[in-house]
């Protein structure tokens, strides 16, 4: 409720800012067009409705402000929170005087604050409020662009948009401060005239000096009130930590092995920000990007039950247990935790993700290929032609394997490492790798083909499959990170893929591949091996052209 009321009230204020600006940019056509425009504007911003809508919404945002001030157990925060805060904070400082010179002196004295009357002011009889009306309008702007950027940015449409928005955050004030600047600069030749200068004043019907006293003494009031806020805020911050330490501290411990000292109730995000460990959060610690999330490794018993709130980003991203949010988790005893992304991770991590990433155990087949003999092939080749040469193999390969529905895992030398059945199981996982073998072997026939001219003797290739029990995951460090598999498994149909040459085939294929995939390919020699590190011996077929795997891999 909290996070949908500064949503709303948020964007109620830019909404007033943004209508405003508009109406500063009609000074660029003219003072005439200027003073029509501040007419609707006024016509709908001073209707009832309206007034307590906005009126409301500035309450409501500037005490949520100073909620959210309290709440904080520590300052430590990047650079664009620090931003919008002391941007929030500085907003109503700047724009008091402006607001009791027009709707409060409107309000209270009956002054009528036409454009050309306020352009007055600012430029005639009081200069010096002019460089607080432009910070005002940048600081204000800036605020609401950070606050709207960082809410947007976790939605799917917003990078095709972020151009657009840019470009309109850019020119929108610029052209407003424009067109007050032009208006301005006209109201000042008028007024050269003292006639129009008495009318515009008898006009405004400007007060007399017990009325302006009386709007100086509410100027004051209000003054005195905001600051007082803000110090209450403060002040009472300072004294819920100080009660917070007589509950006693927790430690958070780390993968690297550092341990960080904490009052109880912290949030483990506060903690990571405190101690300067680096700490992924795209939407500042407000618990709707996830992308702070880690796992609890330790302690998890012992942790506050998530609230409503976090549960539901949890589901939404399908997170494994154990996991929580580093911003929503405040520890009350000690906990070892792991965060799960890179703190340089966007908004593209918030979205809804497969669980395995974060690290599952999982029954896939493996596949691996090799180009035989390539190392004598480049001996007496140009580093460009080695290099073209393997990246038309890497494509083709490539191709093969995601047409076969596998997905790369990486390339390693003029190797290729693909998985198979993640989302689908091994036994259609067994098909699609049998498959992507019967398209590497017809690929690399017509590449073959293509180079005949340029190669002493065509590409060959080794694959070997395998399937079984691996952990899948996201590893990985910074850029490198990418999803894998580790485990026996892999390792086999590595030295499945080696075998090729002691046998003299393109394909060894373990047996339970052939089983899982319920092919028929009882024509090709089965061979028993031993593995080194495997107590047992594996039966495993060996296919000297994997292209005939189009005839005889059936399924049933």
């Amino acid at each position: 409720m909290i996070r949908r009321l500064r949503l709303i009230s948020g964007i109620t204020l830019f909404f007033f800012l943004t209508t405003h600006m508009i109406n500063h940019a009609l000074g660029l056509v003219s003072l005439p067009a200027v003073e029509a425009g501040r007419e609707v504007f006024l016509a709908f911003w001073r209707s009832l409705p309206a007034t307590l809508w906005l009126y409301g919404a500035l309450l409501v945002h500037a005490g949520l402000a100073f909620w959210a001030l309290y709440q904080r157990r520590r300052l430590a925060m990047p650079a664009w929170e620090w931003a919008q805060l002391l941007f929030g904070l500085a907003i109503p400082l700047l724009a008091v005087q402006h607001v009791f010179g027009t709707r409060v002196a409107h309000e209270l004295l009956g002054t009528v604050d036409s454009y050309a009357y306020v352009l007055y002011v600012y430029w005639i009889l009081d200069p010096a409020l002019l460089p607080r009306h432009v910070a005002l309008v940048l600081v204000a702007w800036g605020h609401g662009c950070i606050g709207l950027h960082f809410w947007l940015r976790l939605k799917s449409w917003y990078a095709r948009w972020l151009p657009l928005t840019y470009g309109l955050a850019i020119v929108l004030p610029l052209v407003g401060l424009l067109g007050f600047m032009v208006a301005g600069l006209e109201v000042r030749r008028l007024a050269e005239d003292p006639q129009w200068l008495q009318a515009l004043l008898a006009a405004a019907g400007t007060s007399d000096q017990a009325g302006r006293e009386r709007l100086d003494r509410v100027f004051r009031l209000f003054l005195a009130v905001y600051l007082s806020l803000l110090v209450l805020a403060l002040v009472a911050r300072q004294l819920r930590n100080a009660w917070d330490r007589r509950k006693g501290t927790v430690r958070v411990t780390y993968p690297s092995g550092r341990r960080v000292a904490a009052f109880a109730g912290t949030s483990i995000l506060d903690v990571s920000r405190a101690a300067g460990i680096p700490h992924a959060s795209v939407c500042g610690g407000r618990g709707r990007c996830s992308t702070c999330r880690v796992r609890v490794s330790a302690g998890v018993e012992d942790l506050p039950p998530p609230g409503e709130a976090e549960r539901r980003v949890l589901a939404r991203i399908g997170a494994a247990p154990r996991v929580r949010l580093a911003c929503q988790t405040r520890p009350t005893a000690d906990v070892e935790v792991a965060p799960l992304l890179a703190p340089t991770a966007d908004a593209t991590a918030a979205a809804r993700r497969p669980g395995y990433l974060q690290g599952e155990e999982r029954e896939i087949a493996i596949l691996f290929a090799d180009i035989r003999g390539f190392t004598s092939l480049s001996e007496n080749r140009l580093p460009y032609d080695v290099v073209f040469l393997l990246n038309q193999y890497f494509r083709a390969m490539g191709e093969a394997v995601e047409a076969a529905g596998g997905r790369l895992d990486k390339f390693i030398g003029d190797g290729v490492m693909a998985l198979f059945g993640i989302e689908k199981g091994p036994a259609e996982g067994s098909r699609r790798a049998l498959d992507a073998a019967r398209r590497m072997s017809e690929r690399l026939a017509e590449m073959n083909a293509v180079l005949r001219g340029d190669l002493p003797e065509p590409l060959r290739i080794g694959i070997g499959i395998h399937s079984g029990p691996v952990i899948v995951g996201e590893m990985g460090y910074g850029a490198a990170v990418s999803l894998t598999a580790v485990g026996d498994t892999v390792n086999t149909a590595s030295r499945l893929e080696a075998l090729t040459k002691e046998f003299g085939v393109q394909l060894v294929v373990s047996e339970p591949v052939i089983q899982a995939a319920g092919a028929a390919l009882s024509g090709f020699p089965r061979e028993k091996i031993e593995l080194r590190g495997r107590r047992s011996t594996l039966t495993v077929i060996a296919v000297n052209d994997a292209r005939r795997l189009g005839a005889d891999a059936k399924p049933p």
